[in-house]
């Protein structure tokens, strides 16, 4: 196995650390409110560019995990035989299965996607990119993605755009970064995300300090957006 997909993996493994979920639960109203920020910018992406309901589309989260992002398309319309998740740790894949058993989940590495040419309508890239430091390795997977999308496909983004100074594992995705990989797509991003760390200090005043403290563009450290794939 190439030595970059066994430092992701090394480095995932890290994360099931169970002070690193604790900082992630949605029990902080900061964590809640990065979440629901996301979901609602999700569905205005997706309905502006005609990709709403989902109820027709075949769907493909690299990347996913548990599960859960996969899975909470279904409360717009997606139908479970049409969601399918990819990700390189079995031990999640497997807690996928148990938890969303109506869904489709396989163990893979993303640089060798097992499914046709043009096989979905969309891909979900959540926090994949930031944690490839090897640029073949983003490139192998970016190039599968762009296959198995069909014409005017599109990929659903949700990425760091900054480095992280703490975490010399991630490196933060830039507009250049994006364009990069993916230079056959049609690009359309807007910053969101309140700096985490901040976010998780705001506790009973995160429902007036989040949006005023997430109004300034430096603060948003994610990108989210998507990539529609040009016909050729």
């Amino acid at each position: 196995m190439d030595d970059e997909i066994q430092r992701i993996i090394k480095v995932y493994q890290t994360y099931d650390d169970e002070a690193v979920q604790k900082r992630w639960s949605l029990d902080n109203p900061g964590n809640k409110a990065i979440l629901i920020e996301r979901q609602q910018a999700m569905k205005e992406i997706l309905k502006t560019h005609g990709f709403w309901p989902l109820s027709d589309f075949r769907i493909l989260d690299v990347g996913c995990g548990r599960g859960d992002v996969l899975a909470s398309l279904q409360q717009w319309g997606a139908k479970p035989k049409n969601l399918y998740g990819v990700d390189l740790l079995p031990d999640r894949i497997e807690e996928a299965k148990r938890r969303y058993p109506d869904l489709n989940f396989l163990c893979a590495n993303a640089e060798h996607l097992e499914f046709p040419n043009g096989s979905f309508d969309l891909v979900l890239l959540f926090t994949v990119f930031s944690s490839i430091l090897d640029d073949t390795v983003a490139q192998n997977i970016a190039r599968e993605v762009a296959r198995v999308l069909r014409p005017s496909g599109a990929v659903l983004w949700y990425d760091f755009r900054y480095n992280n100074p703490w975490n010399p594992h991630v490196r933060g995705m830039t507009k250049w970064h994006i364009h990069r990989f993916f230079p056959e797509f049609e690009v359309h991003l807007r910053t969101i995300t309140l700096l985490p760390p901040l976010a998780r200090r705001l506790g009973c005043l995160t429902a007036i300090l989040y949006p005023m403290l997430a109004s300034v563009p430096p603060l948003r450290t994610h990108y989210i957006g998507l990539f529609i794939k040009l016909m050729r």
